[in-house]
């Protein structure tokens, strides 16, 4: 997880959902399209958003759990390593 994760989360959250274009209109992030467009992608492995179509995603009960404090994201990364190597 990266600031610019913590800061995604609290806009999609903020504004019920959000695509690459907005977040970077919104003059709220420092990196690129691209770069708001792989985190984006990374957030929806964790499970923390999901993705609607169109590039436009929402967060997701887990993502909410992480912004609140219940959920530790290291400890959400490590299970999808395992899922990931138990599926591989």
């Amino acid at each position: 997880m990266t600031i610019w994760d913590d800061r995604i989360l609290e806009f999609i959250e903020e504004n019920g959902s959000g695509s690459p274009g907005e977040l970077e209109k919104s003059g709220f992030f420092q990196i690129s399209r691209s770069q708001i467009s792989r985190r984006l992608r990374r957030l929806k492995e964790k499970g923390m958003l999901q993705h609607l179509g169109n590039g436009v995603y929402v967060i997701t009960p887990t993502g909410e759990e992480y912004l609140t404090g219940d959920l530790n994201a290291e400890e959400l990364s490590d299970t999808e390593e395992e899922n990931g190597a138990a599926s591989a």
